[in-house]
């Protein structure tokens, strides 16, 4: 049965430079690349071609040594220019010159009838051997999902409520068929529902609302109210032992094209965005796309920090770098390396704050008004402040401060007891925005997640 779930914490980051409601495909990157860093949990990557081989669309890159049966595909078709690598040779990106058509490997292809007659170590096979299986992580962990295990139930949330994200029915326009196929393959990968979320306050992509085999729930609230986990809290909670998948509608949708025309498909709609973008709009591309192609000659100025993903969560990428694996969007912002002394006591009317910050004029400081906002942290990492305000902004049953602490601590028992299960680094992002101590929160999270997992 449907749900309907009214979140009342939260807070939405209403930034200047959302992406106008049009899609251009006149701009093509010259490179792709696939980044083992995108994919967390992922410890042991090995490339599985080098420079100057040729490769297609769909096939294999890297590997997982700890889970080799998971492939990592090639976006495009082209040949491999650079196996990029750090500090004792660890992978970092594997970089595709394209060509000027895409070539795909082919796989097998299925009607929506022979869909239904398919046994799920048959699906699972062909996502694993077709580099669609990285769209599908698991929950504890936020780790790509491990193939023998099998979920009580699979979410999907069909919006997304961070700054500036893109429009959903902008981005998956025309891909009903498509993704009610994807939804057919993941009904048979768990023995629970498939879950569906939309935004109660907005217009929907009908492929979403009239999903088969689904159900949907509604979602209302300000962000972080489009985060699978903060639906899963309130939906299906997540308790120790417990395994719940999670997959995105570009996930599932690049799922069902697998299976309806046997080809990996990478292609997807990506939203330029940022205040300093002069025209921020929708672009046709594929993943793992080069940022360049894009803001060439598209910039306001040249002292700006390019993100791939959102200004919450993202990756700073650099110049020259790459559209993530999971993202659909590249963020452009003013770099803030500068100092404002006594900064936060002086009245501003440009800046947003949370706490209300800013003296007596703090109330005129509406959260509806777009803001030009930099990456300047505006101080230095201090004591952990306990102010209550973690708690105002992260719509779940948890305490934020407490679990951070008991991680700090390293205290397994206290970790498990306050939720960790059930939380990522992207829940607690906002805690992150807001704090007042300047603390890595999401990086902290991480560090307790991992002790959890590899203890």
């Amino acid at each position: 049965m449907s749900k309907t779930v009214k979140l009342r914490k939260g807070f939405d980051i209403n930034l200047a430079g959302k992406a106008e409601n049009k899609i251009s495909d006149s701009l093509r990157s010259r490179t792709y690349a696939l980044k083992p860093t995108d994919f967390i949990g992922m410890q042991r990557p090995k490339a599985l071609v080098a420079v100057g081989d040729n490769v297609k669309a769909g096939t294999p890159l890297l590997l997982d040594k700890q889970n080799e049966q998971v492939n990592y595909a090639s976006p495009v078709s082209g040949e491999v220019v650079d196996v990029k690598r750090g500090e004792k040779r660890k992978l970092l990106e594997i970089v595709i010159l394209a060509d000027n058509e895409v070539e795909y490997e082919s796989f097998n292809k299925y009607s929506v009838s022979d869909l239904a007659k398919l046994e799920r170590d048959e699906l699972k096979a062909q996502m694993l051997k077709a580099g669609v299986w990285p769209n599908i992580i698991t929950r504890p962990f936020g780790v790509v999902a491990d193939a023998n295990d099998t979920p009580k139930s699979i979410f999907i949330s069909a919006f997304d409520s961070s700054p500036l994200a893109p429009d959903y029915n902008v981005i998956f326009k025309g891909e009903d068929h498509a993704f009610q196929a994807g939804v057919s393959v993941l009904k048979k990968l768990t023995d629970g529902l498939v879950h569906v979320n939309v935004n109660g306050n907005d217009e929907v992509n009908p492929a979403f609302l009239n999903a088969e085999g689904t159900q949907v729930n509604k979602i209302i609230g300000k962000h972080p109210a489009g985060n699978v986990g903060v639906q899963i809290h309130h939906i299906d909670p997540i308790a120790k032992g417990d395994v719940v998948w999670t997959a995105s509608p570009y996930g599932v949708i690049q799922i069902g094209k697998l299976f309806l025309e046997g080809k990996y498909d990478a292609a997807k709609i990506i939203a330029l965005t940022g205040s300093e973008v002069s025209e921020p709009q929708y672009y046709k591309t594929y993943s793992g796309a080069d940022v360049k192609t894009f803001t060439e000659g598209n910039l306001k100025s040249d002292h700006v920090r390019y993100v791939s993903g959102n200004v919450l969560t993202g990756e700073s990428i650099g110049e020259g770098g790459h559209l993530g694996f999971y993202a659909n969007q590249f963020t452009i912002l003013p770099e803030g390396d500068y100092f404002d002394m006594f900064g936060w006591i002086l009245p501003r009317f440009n800046k947003l704050s949370f706490h209300k910050a800013f003296g007596l004029f703090s109330f005129l400081n509406s959260t509806k008004k777009e803001y030009v906002l930099d990456t300047n942290t505006n101080g230095e990492p201090r004591a952990f402040v306990q102010s209550g305000a973690f708690e105002k902004v992260v719509p779940m049953d948890i305490l934020p401060v407490h679990l951070l602490k008991a991680i700090l601590a390293e205290d397994y028992d206290d970790m498990e007891a306050l939720g960790i299960y059930e939380v990522i680094e992207e829940d607690f992002a906002l805690c992150e925005f807001i704090d007042v101590s300047k603390h890595n929160v999401q990086s902290i999270l991480r560090e307790g997640l991992n002790l959890l997992q590899y203890s």
